[in-house]
């Protein structure tokens, strides 16, 4: 019999551990160029033919090609697509089901908390005008320059000073842990995710706003928490930017493609609000003349790696892809899938049928 072919459209396994695992369980490995430090690989013809023949796709995340239906589509024995990160926006997931494939991914902890924990620490940044202060001791001979005044973030019983309102969309893992973190603090916090139900938000001390609307006109900090489907593409545009206060900022860790960024410059360059975190981009890498790279403090920017930390990493959510891949290849059901739909119809086609 000949060994089940699992392409591995984007490594990310330094140690080699992963894919010994599959060679060892009897895979043939076919290896893209796309990884997780340069998310740049294969074109669409190219990941397609050596997606031919093959029972599993598995890999980090790839901008250059996703996984799109053409892809999919070039074999017929397509098991599943394994993911070794949270999100699967990369992967056209509406095409897989359709054809009864699993998608599977890899929400760990360290991944998923360390992108709470850097919204946070991008807040209190520009919030605090962290930066700022530093600099201009660094390169003046001056003390204290009264106009870098911070925020006070909390509320204050001895004087009533409310505190500012934070508006968090998407109350899943990341939006909740952020909640969680800034409970203590005493703000305000409101969210809006339609897909939560009430008893989740006050878990989390969250006011349910009754619309996004609502959320962006109070809220003093915007943060957003989703995964990127149609419904979430563009969800901050021009004309919910214009819903925000003037002193309002906005913070996105979430997908580039969730911020229309055309939009969002031009809120910037006219002081339609005050300030934005991004550690995501539309088109990423961004292009060395990106409007980003020339902004003044108002705008904190990052490389799309606001989970990384030392000792997180993608170690678990590898080794997870893998374990799903080598259980779909036994003919059996992953507990990371994430198109859940599709099981019933993936069990008809492949349930007990093992290729190992």
């Amino acid at each position: 019999m000949a060994k089940p072919k699992v392409f591995v459209f984007a490594p990310a396994d330094p140690t080699g551990n992963a894919h010994k695992m599959l060679e060892d369980a009897g895979c043939e490995l076919i290896l893209g160029k796309a990884n997780w430090d340069t998310p740049q690989g294969n074109n669409e013809d190219e990941m397609a033919k050596m997606a031919t023949g093959c029972d599993a796709l598995m890999g980090t995340s790839i901008r250059s090609s996703p996984i799109t239906q053409k892809i999919l589509q070039a074999s017929k024995n397509l098991r599943i697509v394994a993911k070794f990160t949270i999100g699967v926006d990369d992967v056209d997931v509406d095409a897989a089901t359709e054809m009864g494939i699993l998608v599977t991914h890899g929400p760990t902890e360290s991944n998923w908390g360390g992108v709470a924990e850097g919204t946070i620490t991008n807040m209190l940044t520009l919030l605090k005008k962290t930066r700022e202060r530093d600099r201009y001791l660094k390169t003046t001979s001056g003390w204290r320059d009264m106009k870098l005044q911070g925020t006070f973030v909390g509320h204050r019983e001895e004087d009533g000073y409310p505190g500012i309102t934070l508006g968090i969309i998407g109350l899943g893992r990341i939006g909740s842990r952020v909640a969680k973190l800034m409970r203590p603090w005493g703000m305000k916090m409101i969210g809006y995710d339609p897909y939560v139900p009430d008893s989740k938000f006050q878990q989390f001390g969250v006011e349910r706003a009754k619309d996004l609307s609502t959320l962006l006109k109070q809220s003093d900090v915007v943060t957003l928490h989703v995964v990127l489907t149609k419904e979430t593409r563009h969800i901050i545009n021009a004309e919910t930017l214009a819903m925000m206060k003037k002193t309002a900022i906005l913070v996105n860790t979430s997908r580039g493609y969730c911020v229309d960024e055309k939009a969002l410059i031009d809120a910037l360059q006219n002081n339609k609000i005050a300030g934005a975190a991004l550690d995501v981009f539309e088109n990423e890498p961004i292009a060395a003349d990106s409007p980003f790279r020339k902004m003044d403090d108002r705008v904190l920017i990052s490389p799309h790696m606001v989970s990384s930390n030392y000792g997180s990493g993608l170690k678990t959510g590898l080794l997870w892809g893998t374990q799903s891949v080598i259980a779909a290849l036994k003919g059996e059901v992953s507990p990371y899938v994430y198109n859940t739909e599709v099981i019933d119809q993936w069990k008809s086609r492949f349930g007990g049928k093992s290729i190992l």
